[in-house]
């Protein structure tokens, strides 16, 4: 049976994008992560398509290793707030770490970028995975990853709670009277967990959109639990359909396990398209990028996920080597599927490095045949919609210019925005202002 809904849209903005070498392709600009101009082109093409939301990630560690965007890019709270100026329907969302930062800062500029864009901030919350981000953060080493995640459950509880700091109609500014607000209408947190003290309340009232959207993008058992627990809409990967699906119908039946409504919590695979007038020149763009990436640079990559652990050691030919539990406290889902697709598929170091610096993308193609593939994710229920993510130049025009129209022929697409708050382009309800019964009185 056919869905109702119709397929969302978010687009990766990630400048020179998430490759070793691709900032050396003759289409690419090499400063594009910390161009202005290069992020409000990209930000008003998916407005121009109707998307729902622009996505910025981000990380608080670098080192020599590093991929080109990670060693000079944006803070995502400074560019995002420049987005809102250029757009008038696109969300905003940004990458915040709950294991470094503060939940009364984080819940402010978060509510500023939302009434500063009137109602179109979120939040991907994550746990950041990389140990050098605690020395950064004066700490002498990384919590534990079932610690980061106690962490971020904490945090998150805080957060919404300082956003329920003030009800809708608490600023009363009657100029006759000199009331500015309603004191019953104020309440502070005084929450004092574990992690965290926070008296509040907060210093800005509710948005348009009430508060933040809360996005996640944990995939490990925890990070799923988590996710379906707390977040409004999931990143994940999409590494087949059949895997794709299996994780959606496995968080949205944990959401259902929380008492929450599971058609509310929307999942957003991401999908690195590759568009061309035919399968061969879509193949041959495939690869022209690809061979930009040596493959030092690509052994390099993958150790990324394992602590930069030095894989050079290993012989590029033989099985991919037993790592035993380097990087589980890093990027716990990430390197658990490497290593087990490595096991399933005999796979050598090379080919693994190979696959991870550049995946080649499933969803490769004509136009007709792009749209085909996402209308088959879309009705299999494996996905609400998509985050759009390339390092290929044009990608993302091609896309909005060539992909959109045929889904909207096809009626799985809207024609125009249904609402100027991200909570409405996206279909969730206003959530009703309350002091957090466990973390609040007044």
């Amino acid at each position: 049976m056919s869905r109702t809904d119709l397929i969302q849209f978010g687009a990766m903005i990630h400048g020179v994008g998430g490759t070793t070498d691709g900032w050396r392709h003759p289409d690419v600009d090499p400063s594009a992560s910390t161009n202005a101009a290069f992020y409000r082109q990209k930000a008003q093409t998916a407005e121009r398509g109707l998307f729902s939301f622009a996505f910025i990630a981000d990380g608080l560690f670098i080192s020599e290793k590093s991929i080109p965007h990670f060693l000079n890019r944006f803070e995502p709270i400074t560019i995002l707030s420049a987005l809102a100026a250029s757009t008038t329907h696109l969300g905003l969302i940004g990458t915040f770490s709950t294991s470094f930062t503060e939940p009364f800062t984080i819940a402010r500029q978060l509510m500023s970028l939302d009434h500063i864009s009137g109602g179109r901030a979120g939040w991907n919350l994550v746990t950041s995975p990389q140990a050098g981000a605690a020395r950064n953060h004066s700490k002498e080493s990384l919590p534990d990853h079932s610690r980061r995640y106690a962490i971020a459950q904490e945090h998150v509880d805080v957060v919404r709670g300082l956003w329920n700091s003030w009800e809708e109609d608490a600023f009363v500014r009657n100029k006759e009277t000199g009331q500015f607000f309603d004191p019953d209408k104020l309440h502070r947190l005084y929450h004092k967990g574990e992690y965290f003290q926070v008296e509040g309340p907060l210093n800005i009232g509710r948005s348009k959109q009430g508060e933040p959207v809360v996005f996640q993008a944990g995939s490990s058992e925890t990070g799923r639990s988590f996710a379906a627990r707390n977040a409004d809409a999931v990143f994940t990967h999409s590494n087949s359909l059949e895997e794709t699906k299996a994780f959606y119908d496995d968080v949205k039946k944990r959401a259902a396990d929380y008492g929450r409504d599971a058609s509310k919590l929307r999942i957003f695979p991401g999908i690195s398209p590759i568009i061309a007038g035919s399968q061969e020149e879509a193949e041959a763009k495939y690869q022209e990028f690809a061979e930009l990436i040596p493959i030092e640079n690509a052994v390099k990559y993958v150790a990324r996920f394992f602590d930069d652990y030095d894989l050079s050691r290993f012989p590029l030919d033989e099985p991919f080597p037993d790592l035993g539990d380097i990087g589980k406290n890093a990027f716990q889902s990430t390197t658990d599927r490497i290593k087990r697709d490595a096991k399933a598929r005999n796979l050598t170091l090379r080919q693994v490095a190979r696959e991870a610096a550049f995946p080649r993308t499933l969803f490769i193609g004509t136009p007709e045949g792009v749209a085909s593939l996402i209308e088959t994710w879309f009705q299999a229920e494996a996905a609400d919609g998509f985050i759009i993510q390339s390092d290929i130049p044009g990608t993302l025009e091609a896309f909005v210019d060539h992909v959109i129209p045929i889904l909207q022929e096809k009626g799985l697409y809207r024609k125009s925005y249904p609402a100027d708050t991200l909570r409405g382009n996206l279909g969730l309800d206003i959530p009703v202002c309350k002091p957090n019964p466990i973390l609040s009185r007044n």
